[in-house]
């Protein structure tokens, strides 16, 4: 399987997951990997599900996760959700090649949709020249989310992750100003692509239910950052906002996915991040496609 594009189907909608690359999380600017992704996890029992899923976490150092973009080709519009991290870092910024390859330029993509304003998924909105990477298409995004990342930031300045996450939205955010709408309820973006809040990871950060001939695909974006969180959704992670929220967030995702059998899709998940949702035990379990 290639990891750099993968074609399904979501009824009558023909998508493809796109990778951007792939960016590691190592120390010392983020925390080991397991204190990253599982911030308030027991330590005796984050080791035992690590080492169900293969990973010891005295060694599981760096975390090296792939940053997927999906589109959506709808009978009549061409979505791209998110546009990936651009320049930050040596093995991002793939996404435009990756689309070419798959035979999609730029100006044929009219709907961009921005799950929230971190980095990894609004580096690819502009051009080295600082203009947009995709000109003819209307940008969506969380009102809330605009508004925070746009703003004056007050406290929190001392952060140095913070500040640097502030620093790259304003490169990222306001050159598509003009292309941009807000969403600020539960809405069909484009018919059969509906945005509804999922907050938590960010303030404004949404999801999308993808639907079509009966079939759903949920883009669940940050909500969860690791195939673990489905089964542990209430072990937050550092860079997750507002812990409590998050958690509230991911349960509702995770009953949704498994009532309606729909396809999920996490943009860190392992490539091509696509899996259902199932019981298991007390909570749930993440079962990947087999491509």
């Amino acid at each position: 399987m290639s990891l750099e594009s993968y074609r399904f189907g979501v009824g009558d909608f023909n998508c493809i997951a796109i990778s951007d690359g792939s960016f590691t999380y190592s120390p010392p600017f983020f925390p080991p990997s397991a204190s990253l992704l599982f911030a308030n996890a027991p330590k005796e029992l984050v080791s035992q599900t690590l080492r169900e899923h293969e990973l010891q976490a005295d060694h599981w150092v760096e975390w090296t996760s792939p940053y997927i973009c999906v589109v959506l080709g709808t009978n009549k519009h061409r979505v791209l959700v998110d546009t990936g991290a651009g320049s930050l870092g040596p093995n991002t910024g793939r996404l435009l090649s990756n689309l070419q390859t798959e035979g999609i330029a730029p100006k044929d993509i009219d709907t961009v949709i921005l799950t929230h304003g971190h980095p990894d998924h609004t580096g690819g909105n502009i051009l080295r020249n600082g203009e947009s990477a995709f000109p003819n298409a209307r940008f969506f995004m969380w009102r809330e989310e605009w508004d925070y990342w746009t703003s004056e930031p007050k406290e929190m300045r001392a952060d140095e992750h913070v500040e640097l996450l502030f620093k790259f939205a304003r490169r990222n955010l306001p050159p598509i100003r003009g292309q941009l709408d807000f969403v600020d309820h539960e809405v069909e973006i484009v018919p059969g692509v509906l945005a509804f809040p999922a907050s938590g990871h960010t303030l404004g950060h949404m999801a999308l239910a993808v639907s079509s001939g009966g079939e759903e695909l949920l883009c669940i974006a940050d909500a969860m950052l690791h195939p673990i969180h489905v089964q542990h959704p209430e072990w937050y992670a550092v860079v997750d906002a507002s812990p409590q929220q998050v958690v509230i967030t991911r349960r509702r995702l995770l009953k949704r996915a498994e009532m309606e059998k729909a396809l999920v899709l996490g943009f860190h998940f392992p490539f091509p991040g696509l899996g259902h949702i199932v019981k298991g035990g007390e909570g749930w379990c993440w079962k990947p496609i087999s491509p």
